[in-house]
């Protein structure tokens, strides 16, 4: 191989670390809507984030690109987009800056996030083996129940902006849910049965309807849905929640 060959990187190589930093490009720009009191698009610009952290690690997998720089920086982004950004998305729409105790809701909130964040690096690769579940909520998921609140005042459902001590209750909760000790379902260990795959397009397709029409609804169902999917597992393993 000539030097010259060796001083460059394929671009494919590249290609996961450059989706990431457009994930976390979104974060910050997510924040700076919710500064401006923009909060649709603050919104929308979170949930697209959450899409492309999905899409980096399963093209790095793909182009056989996986890198522990990939993996920091992977972290580091997650932590802005699922940590910092819904807890300031929140606090700027439901919990107001004369809120000092919903403030603190919102420090407990992105520590929750930083710390299963912090966990799932030092564990990475170790936990169950398998890929069948995660343990906690993981932190894309758990940014997506943080905003709960904010879904369903745009969905015009309840205007939660009048109760802010259920907000920030709200945050605090989804941040133990993020570290605590539950399993989680994992995307890789989904098996859709044969009977089901003609019910998972149709669902696709008003997915897709309601994406266009009314997107904040869809946010409410997803999430109401996750935490339903979530019961079975807190009742199994309550009082240990974070052992």
């Amino acid at each position: 191989m000539e030097p010259q060959d060796r001083e460059q990187m394929p671009f494919l190589m590249l290609l996961p670390n450059l989706v990431t930093i457009a994930g976390m490009c979104l974060g910050l720009t997510s924040i700076r809507f919710a500064m401006a009191g923009r909060f649709e698009t603050a919104v929308i610009l979170l949930m697209l984030s959450a899409v492309i952290d999905g899409m980096d690690g399963l093209i790095a997998r793909r182009l056989r690109a996986t890198s522990e720089f990939g993996a920091e920086l992977d972290s580091l982004s997650d932590f802005l987009c699922f940590g910092v950004a819904p807890g300031l998305l929140v606090y700027r729409f439901a919990l107001g800056e004369a809120n000092a105790l919903g403030w603190i809701f919102v420090l407990v909130f992105a520590a929750a996030c930083c710390l299963r964040l912090a966990r799932f690096n030092v564990m990475r690769g170790e936990e169950d083996g398998s890929g069948r579940h995660f343990t906690g909520v993981p932190a894309p998921a758990g940014a997506m129940l943080g905003v709960l609140p904010v879904f369903l005042s745009l969905a015009e459902i309840v205007d939660t902006r009048a109760y802010p001590g259920l907000v920030a209750g709200w945050l605090a909760l989804v941040g133990v849910l993020m570290i605590s000790r539950i399993p989680t379902i994992s995307p890789k260990a989904l098996r859709v049965p044969r009977w089901g795959v003609g019910v998972l397009l149709m669902a696709t397709v008003i997915g897709m309807g309601m994406v266009v029409t009314r997107l904040w609804l869809l946010a409410v169902v997803l999430d109401l849905l996750y935490v339903a999917l979530l019961v079975p597992a807190i009742w199994k393993m309550r009082g240990r929640i974070l052992r």
